[in-house]
């Protein structure tokens, strides 16, 4: 069977070496992202993907917030991180929030195999050496990220229009729909974080890495 695995970057060089480096996949079908829109498009055009790889940082993303996302809407698909972020908290909050491995890009493609093979074969990899003491998310921040993973599509990116301080009428007319709509988001992404106010959501986003990202399309 063709192994389906959609490459989530915004660095054409580095898509077309992640593509070059999957080579020693029988069968493989790459499918490439260059922004998390793209991913999503992607993703529902190739429902049956096995594999994302997933940058953190990229046009629709910043931080841990496509890895979020994407862990909310498809909690079946692994997801791999492969990011220049390669300090052992980052690696650490990658897992905590989902992530079935972490690659950084700084590794050699030897790596990448083993870690690609591992996770199709239903496992988890982490780089040698991470320092699994390292920060990661508290309990109440996992609680939270679990929260924002849980937000449909249509409420992450009422999300992260109010991450950019957009009013509700403006959200509705970039989304083309009613303000009345936009308030019942609003009202429901309070309550899926436990909080009382636009602000404190985000400040929780803030608190989380998970501000100031763009909206997907």
């Amino acid at each position: 069977m063709t192994t389906k695995i959609i490459v989530a970057d915004d660095h054409p060089l580095f898509r077309a070496a992640l593509t070059g480096a999957l080579a020693f996949l029988d069968d493989a079908e790459i499918i490439e992202a260059a922004s998390m829109g793209e991913v999503q498009t992607r993703l529902a055009e190739h429902n049956d993907a096995d594999l994302v790889l997933l940058d953190l940082n990229m046009p629709g993303a910043n931080g841990f917030s496509g890895l979020a996302f994407l862990r909310g809407q498809m909690p079946e698909l692994p997801v791999v991180v492969v990011s220049g972020a390669e300090d052992g908290s980052t690696i650490n909050k990658c897992m905590d929030l989902g992530a079935s491995g972490f690659i950084p890009k700084s590794a050699p493609l030897s790596v990448l195999s083993t870690a690609i093979g591992q996770v199709l074969d239903g496992g988890e990899y982490l780089p040698e050496g991470v320092d699994l003491n390292a920060e990661s998310f508290s309990d109440e921040e996992a609680r939270l990220a679990a929260a924002i993973s849980s937000l449909t599509p249509q409420q992450f990116r009422v999300m992260s229009m109010l991450t950019q301080g957009l009013l509700n009428k403006q959200i509705a007319y970039d989304l083309d729909v009613s303000e009345a709509t936009i308030k019942a988001h609003v009202t429901a992404i309070l309550r899926k974080l436990g909080v009382n106010s636009r602000t404190q959501a985000v400040i929780v986003c803030q608190r989380l890495d998970l501000a100031e990202f763009e909206t997907p399309s």
